[in-house]
């Protein structure tokens, strides 16, 4: 079954593009790569248990098992050692990206407190647009009464844009709730 973000690229979002910024090829439309989200957990230096629950969490959100990510040098003022674990992250692709996209654009930004929409300067200057959440419980498949600590996290969304205008107008068709102007 094709996820419904993925049907709608195909059918409405390509020949919107095309139009918009007279393409050629079908091939010159951007599209999405892939998404890769990020969660830094400094204080599991004293708690490794809270790595396990953050490793619990993505892995409910994506569907897809994380990996851990380790320290590659000391740092004394933070108490870190060479191979500490100090954080999680996990990169999503095709159709679970398509997916995952969909639940965090018609679900979980709107649960966001005092949502107003996500900013729009945030691209990279090469097409890829990256966000911050302050915290996972915004999430439908986290479960609050679980949770030990709320903790935020970054989500890239890479594209093939050439610029970012491209991107911001991939990802308006999508639908992503970008602030409005003077907001």
């Amino acid at each position: 079954m094709t996820p419904t973000l993925k049907e709608l690229y195909r059918t409405k979002i390509v020949p919107e593009m095309m139009k918009q910024f007279k393409y050629k090829s079908v091939m010159q439309v951007p599209k999405l790569v892939k998404i890769s989200m990020n969660v830094g957990m400094g204080k599991a230096a004293d708690n490794v248990k809270l790595i396990d629950a953050v490793v619990a969490e993505l892995a409910a959100i994506t569907g897809q098992h994380p990996v851990i990510t380790r320290s590659k040098k000391d740092i004394s003022n933070f108490k870190i050692r060479i191979g500490n674990p100090i954080g999680v992250m996990v990169t999503i692709r095709s159709d679970r990206m398509y997916e995952f996209l969909e639940r965090y654009i018609k679900i979980a930004l709107p649960r966001s407190k005092d949502f107003k929409g996500v900013p729009d300067k945030s691209f990279d200057g090469r097409g890829n647009y990256t966000m911050g959440i302050k915290e996972q419980i915004i999430f439908p498949e986290v479960d609050v009464d679980k949770t030990d600590q709320i903790h935020g996290m970054d989500i890239t969304i890479v594209t093939t844009a050439k610029t970012d205008a491209e991107a911001k107008a991939l990802l308006e068709y999508f639908g992503m709730p970008f602030k409005k102007q003077g907001a």
